[in-house]
């Protein structure tokens, strides 16, 4: 779909890796080695990114470090446009809402990093019907064309998760109970 849209692989795979996780940060020979790409294939659209303001950078030494600018307007929706490109909107809407008692759930793994990946995986916070999941990620699998693996926590297992926010790279949180 994306493809159809944005003629560069290079640029698709830089918005994939910034906008689907706006804490993922990264140097050009990082992404290089990352993707696989010319050096100069990455750094000719990290400037244009960068230009459009849908980057930011800074200075590490010798390294500029790239960032997804989330102030930027077109921020949100670029960010929903790649989760639907990868699926994970249909997960949210054909899995979480239905487990009974979730308050949260995560991405972690390659995604998190912002590559794309075959496989999704996600972690679940809270009370859940495991028998009912099983069927649900069996038909979200279908519907995304990946395969789906996920971990499950009560709340009070999370809760003593050492480190958790110190993981690397960061679980990007994709849905959380409201606070009404």
């Amino acid at each position: 779909m994306i493809e159809a849209l944005i003629s560069s692989k290079t640029r698709i795979k830089l918005l994939m890796k910034f906008f689907l996780n706006s804490h993922a940060t990264a140097y050009l020979r990082s992404l290089e080695s990352e993707f696989g790409d010319s050096s100069n294939a990455i750094r000719i659209e990290l400037n244009r990114l960068e230009e459009a303001g849908m980057l930011v950078s800074r200075l590490d030494g010798n390294k500029k470090i790239f960032q997804a600018n989330t102030g930027h307007p077109l921020f949100r929706e670029v960010h929903n446009i790649l989760l639907k490109q990868v699926g994970l909107d249909q997960i949210v809407e054909n899995v979480i809402e239905r487990l009974g008692e979730v308050s949260k759930v995560f991405v972690i793994g390659e995604f998190s990093k912002g590559i794309d990946s075959q496989v999704i995986d996600l972690v679940f916070i809270g009370n859940i019907e495991k028998n009912y999941l099983v069927h649900l990620i069996e038909r979200a699998e279908a519907l995304v064309k990946r395969k789906i693996r996920y971990l499950i926590y009560s709340e009070q297992e999370f809760s003593k998760l050492e480190n958790w926010d110190q993981t690397k790279p960061k679980p990007l949180l994709l849905w959380a109970r409201s606070q009404t």
